[in-house]
């Protein structure tokens, strides 16, 4: 009944260490979940093993830290499916993530990954936790996916995704016809950085085409 639960509390714990560089509260966990289970979901955390209590500061142990990092990269990488292949809006992508998360194992969990060309970042920006799939795939065979930047001139792609977090960019963007599945080829990188989409050049500025990730076509 609470294995949800404590994937939730897990994914905020990492989270909230990852973007404040602090420690989670016991305070906090009324705020993540519902307050009439919160130390229930403690207590049964305490049990297993994953966190520790240091007053009122809670400390992931090596166990909760590997599981924590295993939720964040299911949550991530469903966000990028739901986005990159099965069109969901933002606005509710977060959310259907947060459902769907709970059904990935790890068999389904490096399936998606290995669809999506083992991605780096969700379509937040923030980093996916690699998996042994990611490792192998870079000692096997060259990245499927990388940064717009990473190509060199003549060399075609498709845009596989977008980690901007500027929707003003992204709608720019978008309103030029640059979105995931769109053929390009590198038509220049000095001095300027000039993209070809069928008969349109584009110029992108280096801030911009850094966050364009695309997927070789050879």
């Amino acid at each position: 009944m609470t294995e949800p639960k404590i994937e939730e509390v897990l994914e905020h714990i990492w989270t909230h260490e990852e973007e404040f560089g602090k420690r989670a509260s016991k305070d906090m966990l009324s705020q993540w979940i519902d307050p009439r289970v919160a130390d229930a979901v403690l207590q049964d955390m305490l049990r297993q093993k994953l966190v520790h209590m240091y007053n009122s500061l809670i400390v992931l142990t090596a166990t909760g830290r590997k599981e924590a990092e295993q939720v964040v990269r299911r949550h991530r990488l469903a966000e990028r499916l739901l986005k990159d292949i099965l069109a969901v809006k933002h606005d509710t992508m977060d959310s259907s993530a947060c459902e769907f998360e709970h059904f990935l194992n790890d068999e389904v969990t490096t399936s998606i990954c290995t669809l999506l060309g083992h991605p780096v970042r969700c379509p937040h920006g923030k980093l996916i936790p690699p998996g042994e799939c990611c490792q192998r795939a870079k000692k096997v065979l060259r990245p499927l996916v990388l940064s717009l930047l990473e190509l060199t001139p003549g060399e075609e792609a498709k845009v596989a995704y977008i980690t901007t977090e500027h929707h003003p960019r992204l709608d720019r963007l978008s309103s030029m016809g640059l979105l995931p599945g769109t053929a390009i080829r590198v038509h220049q990188k000095q001095p300027t950085l000039v993209i070809q989409m069928g008969e349109t050049q584009l110029a992108l500025d280096e801030d911009i085409a850094r966050d364009i990730y695309v997927r070789r076509s050879h």
